[in-house]
């Protein structure tokens, strides 16, 4: 038989757990973390305990994993550091997080000294990663014929990467 809610069956149940409840917890003082204990039994019901501004992080750091097109790994690496690092941008576009990875990029690929930065920091990374000495693009100079990563190169990645946001937003209105 179902219990209903107002079946003698569970209310019986009911009063049960309540009367050994209340037995547990005689003679005992009651706590400030057993008020919250009691009280937020309800509080993330259906919800993620992992606050919305990391679930966004995560799914942008993910986008970018699987849509920059870096094979040597370094400019992935600066492109989620500043992900992590852009909290007041992404909690704008927490609905359409996209928008906010968009901007992101649109701002390196629009300030000449921010994009030299950026290659900086591949070229940087590069050398922690790979144990070798970086070849910093040097400006009025042709890049070093090693360097992975040069102003033309990272501008072609992101450009690809914003092409695939593009694509991506328009075939999905929830991300």
């Amino acid at each position: 038989m179902t219990d209903l809610p107002h079946s003698p069956e569970s209310a019986s149940t009911s009063d049960r757990d309540r009367q050994i409840f209340l037995e547990a917890i005689a003679g005992r003082e009651r706590t400030l973390a057993d008020v919250i204990g009691q009280a937020g039994g309800d509080f993330l019901k259906g919800e993620s305990p992992v606050p919305r501004l990391i679930q966004r992080k995560t799914e942008l750091k993910l986008f970018a994993n699987d849509h920059l097109q870096d094979s040597e790994g370094a400019l992935l690496l600066v492109l989620q550091t500043r992900i992590d690092e852009a909290d007041a941008l992404i909690s704008k576009h927490l609905e359409l997080p996209l928008i906010a990875l968009t901007t992101m990029v649109e701002q390196v690929l629009d300030n000449s000294a921010l994009l030299t930065e950026i290659v900086r920091q591949a070229d940087f990374r590069w050398g922690q990663i790979y144990g070798e000495r970086p070849h910093f693009e040097i400006p009025g100079n042709p890049p070093h014929p090693d360097d992975p990563y040069t102003m033309t190169s990272v501008t072609a990645q992101l450009e690809t990467l914003l092409r695939a946001i593009a694509a991506e937003k328009s075939r999905s209105q929830d991300f």
